[in-house]
């Protein structure tokens, strides 16, 4: 049967049935997971004469015989769990009732099941019910597995003479080799997210693993005295960091306002305001590119700890890290991803960013790095080494494709990349030993970023100055990804930060390390997706 064929079939079958195809409530006495605890002991053919209720969805039914229908019965708060549901007609005060319920139940539909506990013969833990409820009904084929070489088709069957049960006996009835095989077209899969966690464990084993994380790093952040708190996601201007927001207008206010691209700002005034430790989780929005690393809507974690720098967030994330990969790989610090292990054992490399480029590049990088001949300099070993940058052609841009094919590269066990130009971090603290450098790391993992962190700047009057350098290079190369100056958060510094160390995490990335997924689409539950026009 055609899927067309099949959804119309089903729609007329539940108009017929009316609104008792959708009750209001239904009452679960006990969850799949209580029934398999509390009657796991049950031995081969024996029963027990408790009543129990439970719900789930149907993901297969085998007819064995009139007398007789076999359900696999799928819930549990991760979907993981299944219950054999063992339909005899024996069991039903009403016979008539009976036929009526197995002739209309089909793969898909959420049923309610009360009934007998029981284990059959065959050692497969069931429960025999005395009456069952359609609760929701499925109305489209659910994918089915391949059929190797045997084309399972209704012989000559049509909507007006062969039912749904003949449906499902007919196609028995070909004794069809089955192999097992998942719905499993990514665009599909992003597109009906739904569908894909009815289908696919492992995309709900990810999703689940992703919720572990955040999980996690909330109650260890809280074990550390950290207080969580909320940022605005519409703000006047777009500051925190070098990327290029999403705009939208504000009818009330009659103003252009921009989903943020960073909670930074906003999390250092409260630390101004008292709160020492303080914490976000939370979206971020940047109006950018697509691609196996980048979705523009993403999530973070950003914490702001006073009177610490960034040598001890390097140490704290270490050990953050390690902690949480041996709680959720059951206490083994390495984790499959690919073709290669990751290792979290700390303590992680430290590489220094300039000494270590240019030790690959057999060069000596002419300083001060804002100035003209050092881009030019950055210029020529980009040529030289083949590397595309795309414009516009700043300072801090060359610097950071040159670092991404150097060093970031080789950076496959976690790695913090260490003392970044000045030129780079306008946020930052100034090197205690450098003027030129920042007292910065970021952490990479299989190459890619998930970590960046920095002693923080805290005297207004140097940061109205990198505010006011920063404007000149937006100016002279029309990089719409440098913010606007944010004068509150100057304003702010004039009552005193402390000294103050701040750190963020992409939980995307790092899920997907921990659920060896190459494609940051299988981590977030709803990815952006390109519209899809219909022709």
């Amino acid at each position: 049967m055609e899927a067309h064929d099949y959804y119309q079939a089903r729609v007329k079958q539940i108009l017929d049935l009316g609104n008792s195809a959708y009750p209001h409530k239904y009452h679960v006495s006990v969850s799949l997971y209580e029934f398999i605890e509390r009657y796991s002991h049950l031995e081969n053919g024996a029963s027990i004469e408790d009543q129990v209720s439970v719900a789930g969805r149907v993901m297969n039914k085998r007819v064995q015989s009139k007398a007789l229908v076999f359900y696999d019965l799928h819930g549990g708060s991760d979907g993981s769990l299944k219950l054999q549901i063992m339909a005899h007609k024996q069991h039903y005060a009403n016979e008539e009732a009976f036929h009526q319920i197995n002739h209309i139940i089909n793969r898909g539909d959420i049923i309610g099941v009360k009934g007998i506990p029981h284990r059959s013969n065959r050692g497969e833990l069931s429960l025999m019910p005395q009456e069952i409820v359609l609760l929701s009904p499925c109305f489209h084929m659910l994918p089915r597995p391949v059929r190797d070489s045997v084309n399972a088709t209704l012989d000559n069957a049509t909507l007006d003479n062969a039912t749904l049960d003949n449906v499902t006996e007919t196609i028995v009835n070909k004794k069809c080799r089955y192999q097992q095989c998942y719905f499993d077209d990514k665009e599909s899969r992003y597109r009906q997210r739904y569908l894909d966690l009815i289908l696919n464990p492992q995309s709900r084993k990810t999703i689940i693993t992703r919720s572990k994380i955040i999980s996690f790093l909330r109650h260890y952040l809280e074990d550390l005295g950290f207080l969580e708190i909320e940022t605005p996601i519409l703000n006047m201007i777009a500051g925190g960091a070098i990327a290029k927001p999403f705009k939208t207008f504000h009818n009330e206010l009659s103003t252009d306002m921009y989903l943020r691209i960073a909670p930074e700002l906003p999390l250092k005034m409260a630390v101004i305001g008292g709160l020492d430790r303080v914490f976000e989780i939370g979206k971020q929005f940047r109006n950018e590119g697509i691609d196996l690393t980048h979705n523009p809507e993403f999530t973070t974690c950003e914490f702001y700890w006073t009177y610490q720098d960034y040598d001890d967030l390097m140490t704290v994330t270490e050990d953050l890290l390690y902690k949480m990969v041996l709680r959720l790989n059951n206490g083994n610090p390495q984790v499959k991803y690919g073709s290669q292990e990751i290792d979290f054992t700390p303590p992680y490399p430290r590489v220094s960013m300039i000494k270590t480029l240019e030790e690959k590049l057999e060069v000596t990088l002419k300083t001060p790095f804002d100035s003209e001949d050092c881009c030019q300099q950055l210029m020529e070993l980009c040529r030289r080494h083949n590397i595309n940058c795309h414009p516009p052609h700043t300072t801090a841009r060359l610097l950071d494709y040159l670092v991404g094919h150097f060093l970031e590269k080789d950076c496959s066990n976690p790695t913090f990349i260490i003392d970044h130009p000045l030129i780079m971090s306008p946020l930052a603290k100034t090197h205690r030993s450098s003027p030129e450098l920042t007292e910065r790391f970021e952490l990479f993992i299989a190459g890619k970023e998930v970590c960046n962190a920095y002693t923080e700047l805290n005297s207004p009057l140097v940061q109205r100055e990198r505010f006011a350098q920063q404007q000149k290079a937006k100016e002279s190369s029309g990089d719409a990804e440098i913010p606007l100056t944010d004068e509150d958060f100057c304003k702010a510094l004039e009552y005193g930060l402390p000294p103050t160390a701040g750190w963020g995490m992409g939980i995307d990335r790092l899920t997907m390390f921990l659920t060896d997924q190459i494609n940051i689409k299988e981590v977030i539950l709803y990815p952006t997706m390109k519209e899809q026009r219909i022709t």
